[in-house]
């Protein structure tokens, strides 16, 4: 009987059937080398075994079955279903994210394919029964360095991996000529030993907390800790990391940005030891091959630390999932698919593997909160910082009135001039944020209203004093900067607005003997510019810090006692159902920055609308949640309805209209006034592409599920048109 295999490729194409030749033996879940098109060589994923030909055509041969074991375990297999179900897209899709791309290797050819050669460890064994009292005594006298070595390897239980042995390779060779040690290979394996050590004791509070949580999670899998920024929150994370590494079971922390993980790395590796693993889709191709297959090979006891794409390494027993941070929106893939919720496919993750999960925030999203509410999510809360360090002072500074008065001076009020120069009178350090980079947004010509825009993207283009360019911040298009209009040849542009390199300027000029830092995304370039900067910043070499919301996010700076948000306005200025959510929860992480240790702090907010509601509400959680959640309510946005962002895309902007139209009729048809559009969204062309987008709303009391495979069937049916197959249609769930 003929065997074939449903083999899953890194592709946005469904699983196609291949042939099992002769003698070859193949598992579900193994990696293999397979021929997809007239020559090209894919590593593809056995989904399942059969012996039913394809309905058409004759199935290509699987070429090899690349490693040893399995990549993939049966339940891997069913998160990554889930995801590719719930998200809309294909299981391939989520292949192209969740595999290292060194241990998906493809090629031209089959000549030219060259797969991952799993990692070899060298390792050294003690001989025992040649190593007499007699031979012990005489290498102490005569050969100290090789009498170190054969006592390390001894202490070490007889067999020790040859990097750890820190000594002269000579001494080893030596040994092993003598045949007191061999000297080999075998398979790596994840050293998952971790070094008990003392936990932080805890405080009242926190231990209440932690007790809280640990009774919740007895009834409910997910626990949501809700505690005021600087209030332990990680100490309590702690005691629950140690409580299931003690039991040999995995431990996966979920941090929103790779930016976060620096302080708490070595927090963590100060209490467990080395063998914290670190996991981010900005480690280099080799390093994330390495882990995965580290883990993959370990049985359990692996505590890691990482981004989203942590999700998915291949976890034997996991028993705890903590996301912190849990409101962050870096948590949601924007793109490619699978554009999933790294929150949403936690829990989901924690609850296939029978695991618990933790999320943690000062400022929890409303649709953990409303879970909350509604007995879904144990809870427990705490309202006081670590220590008894009092909550920051909130100031919140009127731009209109500075600018009548004349008090404003650059981009500065009186009241946050003056509190800059208090702190550097007193050696304090301080932190300005401003929600956008470069120099200014835009260049314009004052006489004919002229400015500089992407021919590829219907955006201005931003300006970047240093770089002297100005660069699209959608596709990449960069022009130098003009200094007169090349439209009316008489004006002199004039930087608009301002970003983060235009405040660090002003700075300059305005205190010249302070020391200034910029933390942005044309600064923190890689790990290592990050890394330099906060370090630098912590070790105070510098007293202020110029900074996007990356400043907001879990960085911990004694000497912080003043934060200057610059423009509170631009936070709310979103067309978004969430500008307001989002803009109080930056504004509270932001805030979070400041007397985090024995000075309170002091939050200086600029805004031209002061008696906005949400300045009022700052601090008080439950007014602004309980404002919001009755707004979403009434006008029916999540939690209340789920929502899919229907994005489609081509450069033929007449193909687009008539796709949309006939795509909008289709769904109306199946879902009636559920569904909203198509229009063009405020950037309607992108990289060349025109854009239009629908909008689907689903009540939570219905079947999504259901909803999502209607949803499906009609763009499957849209696509079937030969006019609109290059119209590409992109579905975003639970739009963030």
């Amino acid at each position: 009987m003929n065997r074939y295999a449903d083999i899953v490729l890194p592709l946005a194409q469904p699983a196609y059937t291949f042939a099992i030749g002769e003698g070859v033996e193949v598992s579900v879940g193994d990696a293999v080398a397979v021929q997809f098109g007239k020559q090209a060589v894919y590593t593809g994923i056995v989904w399942r075994l059969h012996d039913t030909p394809p309905a058409r055509g004759t199935a290509k041969p699987i070429l090899k079955v690349l490693y040893d074991k399995p990549l993939l375990s049966a339940l891997q297999m069913h998160f990554w279903e889930w995801i590719a179900d719930y998200y809309i897209c294909s299981v391939g899709e989520v292949m192209r994210v969740a595999l290292p791309s060194i241990i998906k290797a493809k090629a031209r050819c089959e000549e030219e394919f060259s797969p991952y050669e799993p990692k070899r460890e060298a390792i050294v064994r003690l001989v025992a029964e040649s190593f007499s009292e007699e031979i012990r005594a005489k290498m102490a006298r005569r050969a100290p360095k090789r009498y170190e070595a054969l006592c390390a390897i001894e202490q070490a239980g007889g067999l020790l991996p040859r990097y750890a042995v820190q000594l002269d390779t000579t001494a080893l060779k030596a040994l092993a000529k003598s045949g007191l040690i061999e000297m080999g290979e075998r398979d790596y394996t994840l050293n998952c030993e971790w070094s008990k050590t003392l936990l932080p004791k805890l405080s009242d509070a926190q231990t209440t907390a932690l007790d809280n949580i640990r009774n919740g999670l007895k009834e409910k899998r997910v626990a949501l800790l809700h505690g005021v920024t600087s209030s332990g929150k990680t100490e309590i994370y702690t005691h629950l990391i140690e409580e299931r590494l003690s039991r040999g079971e995995d431990v996966l922390f979920l941090v929103p940005e790779i930016s976060l993980t620096t302080q708490l790395v070595e927090r963590m590796r100060a209490l467990f030891g080395e063998s914290v693993t670190v996991y981010h889709s900005k480690l280099t191709p080799q390093q994330r091959t390495k882990l995965y297959t580290d883990i993959l090979s370990s049985e359990s006891g692996n505590f890691v630390v990482g981004a989203r794409s942590a999700l998915f390494l291949p976890y034997k027993k996991l028993g705890l999932v903590i996301v912190d941070e849990e409101h962050d929106s870096s948590y949601k893939q924007t793109e490619p698919n699978p554009r999933y919720n790294g929150r949403d496919a936690a829990i989901m993750l924690a609850a296939m593997h029978n695991a618990k999960c933790v999320l943690g925030s000062a400022t929890p999203s409303l649709e953990s909160y409303a879970n909350h509410l509604s007995g879904k999510y144990a809870y427990t809360r705490l309202t006081e910082r670590y220590g008894g360090v009092e909550l920051p002072n909130i100031v919140i500074s009127d731009t209109v009135r500075n600018v009548k008065r004349n008090e404003r001076k650059r981009h500065f009020n009186k009241e946050l001039l003056e509190g800059i120069a208090e702190r550097l009178a007193n050696n304090e350090q301080v932190i300005l944020f401003q929600n956008r980079r470069g120099y200014s947004p835009y260049m314009e010509c004052p006489s004919c209203g002229w400015s500089a825009r992407c021919p590829k993207c219907n955006v201005t283009l931003s300006a970047h004093q240093q770089k002297g360019r100005m660069i699209c911040h959608y596709c990449g298009y960069n022009a130098p900067i003009e200094r007169y209009c090349p439209n009316c040849k008489s004006g002199e542009l004039r930087p608009m607005g301002f970003g983060t390199e235009r405040v660090e300027e002003a700075v300059a000029e305005i205190f010249p003997d302070a020391r200034i830092l910029r933390l942005d995304g044309d600064t923190a370039t890689s790990g290592a510019a990050y890394n330099r900067i906060i370090g630098a910043f912590a070790r105070h070499e510098a007293d202020i810090l110029v900074g996007t919301q990356i400043v907001s996010k879990g960085l911990d700076f004694a000497d912080v006692t003043l934060i200057g948000i610059l423009n509170g306005d631009n936070l709310l200025a979103s067309p978004d159902f969430r500008a307001e959510e989002r803009a109080w929860q930056l504004l509270m992480q932001v805030a979070g920055r400041a007397g985090r240790r024995d000075k309170r702090g002091e939050v200086i907010i600029q805004t031209a609308e002061p008696d906005h509601s949400i300045y009022a509400m700052l601090g008080d959680y439950d007014r602004v949640a309980n404002k919001l959640l009755a707004e979403r309510k009434q006008f029916g946005y999540p939690p209340f309805v789920r929502i899919v962002k229907i994005t489609m895309r081509t450069n033929d902007k007449e193909r687009l209209v008539g796709s949309s139209l006939q795509l909008g009729e289709q769904l109306r048809s199946r879902f009636g006034r559920r569904v909203l559009g198509p229009v063009a969204p405020l950037i309607d062309r992108v990289r060349g592409e025109y854009r239009v987008e629908l909008m689907l709303k689903i009540e939570v009391e219905s079947s999504f599920s259901k909803a999502r495979s209607i949803l499906r069937e009609e763009i499957s049916k849209l696509k079937s048109d030969r006019s609109y197959r290059n119209v590409v249609v992109i579905c975003d769930v639970d739009i963030l």
